[in-house]
């Protein structure tokens, strides 16, 4: 099969299924083409040896790649992240067609305003079209804060539902976002279910860096470690209410929160205001140093707000850490806390509820070494079986055979 990548983002950016993905459906004796723009995510800089011009082709790794322009921005400007996923689909619509081979099908990552490029493309080489919901919109879109004028709100939902029920083929990550796709009117037959996998290179199961531990004075603590955005969504406050509630009782436990995002500025100051020594602060890693980093914890934790749209969210973490073989302390309900319990990965607790927190982080620094142990090994095997990179390229593969009739 021909098989053309439509997606926003593609690597040098962070981003799990692209290279990687196209090399593995490669691997299966598939030819691949990517369409896509440059790269500035997540700093929303164009990168680093390149610059915007109409479009562009590169060769990464024998994958074909097309760049076109867009408004490069990642910010908390409403505008100008409109303008930023506006002008790609613009770019995409209008040069997509005349940079591509023909493919036999059109694969779309996540953004629902890439429709009209795939539209135009289906149009002009008669292929369907798989598109792999991540985030549900307008949902996610009203969370984030973005988009705030109702109207601008009534215009989305109506326009997101109508690509939703176009007609394309959609994967979703979740069986809770399939069931409420179902509720919302999509036939239940147009929807598939593959979990997503994590940056399998990147993540190692590693043994603790007893000198990074020294380094950063956490050698001999029971550390629970947060990584990655510190953004609103993460509402991560409740962790520093729960740190506090814990410090004066169980000195041998440290949270160290790695990353960066909007609120981090704020939970400093806060952590500062509270008086807090049990809580520290490392900036972004970079993937070749975040598993030194990962290595030093006892417990990895996940907390989001207590919204209806976490509850058929999975997080990409919770992939990364099991990949890791790390017991995990999740603070959210639904789709990923039914997965923790069933893997019996990690404990799960109510999300923005520092009490419950708090308690789940004294019932795991309780556990055994060798219960911990146990408990990422589970997390590993049950990601190896149904959530590993292998797993999920079988399944894409499967539904574009299918869809092709082939």
């Amino acid at each position: 099969m021909k098989i053309l990548f439509l997606t926003q983002w593609f690597q040098p950016e962070p981003f799990f299924k692209g290279l990687p993905f196209a090399k593995a459906l490669r691997k299966c004796g598939h030819e691949v083409e990517v369409l896509t723009g440059f790269p500035n995510y997540p700093g929303g800089k164009i990168y680093s040896g390149y610059r915007i011009v109409p479009w562009k082709h590169e060769d990464m790794d024998g994958i074909p790649v097309n760049r076109v322009a867009l408004y490069p921005s990642h910010d908390r400007s409403g505008t100008k992240r409109i303008l930023n996923y506006l002008s790609f689909s613009i770019s995409s619509t209008i040069l997509g067609s005349f940079l591509i081979n023909k493919p036999d099908i059109i694969y779309i990552y996540n953004l629902v305003t890439l429709k009209p490029a795939a539209d135009i493309i289906r149009l002009f080489y008669q292929c369907p079209v798989v598109f792999d919901v991540q985030d549900l919109w307008p949902d996610s879109v009203e969370n984030s804060g973005m988009l705030k004028a109702a109207m601008l709100n009534r215009l989305l939902t109506r326009y997101c539902l109508a690509v939703y029920k176009s007609g394309m083929h959609l994967v979703t990550l979740s069986h809770g976002m399939k069931t409420e796709l179902v509720c919302r009117g999509v036939p239940e037959k147009r929807i598939s279910v593959i979990y997503n996998w994590c940056d399998e290179n990147n993540i190692r199961s590693k043994e603790k860096d007893l000198a990074l531990a020294e380094r950063l004075g956490l050698a001999g603590h029971f550390i629970v470690i947060f990584a990655g955005t510190m953004g609103i969504m993460q509402a991560l406050d409740t962790v520093l209410d729960a740190a506090s509630l814990i410090e004066a009782g169980y000195p041998n436990i440290k949270i160290v929160m790695v990353g960066d995002g909007v609120e981090c500025l704020h939970l400093k100051q806060l952590a500062r205001q509270k008086k807090l020594t049990n809580a520290f602060f490392l900036d972004r890693q970079p993937p070749e140093a975040i598993s030194r980093v990962l290595s030093l914890s006892d417990v990895m934790l996940i907390h989001l707000k207590d919204e209806p749209l976490f509850r058929y969210t999975i997080p990409s973490k919770i992939q990364a850490y099991m990949a890791a073989a790390k017991p995990i302390l999740l603070a959210m309900q639904g789709d990923a806390a039914d997965i923790i319990r069933a893997s019996k990965g990690g404990i799960v607790v109510d999300p923005e509820n520092p009490e419950a927190l708090a308690a789940g982080i004294v019932k795991m620094s309780r556990l055994s070494k060798a219960d911990l142990k146990q408990m990422g090994a589970l997390g590993a095997k049950y990601y190896r079986e149904n959530m590993s990179m292998a797993v999920g390229v079988k399944k894409f593969e499967e539904l574009f055979r299918s869809l092709c009739g082939r």
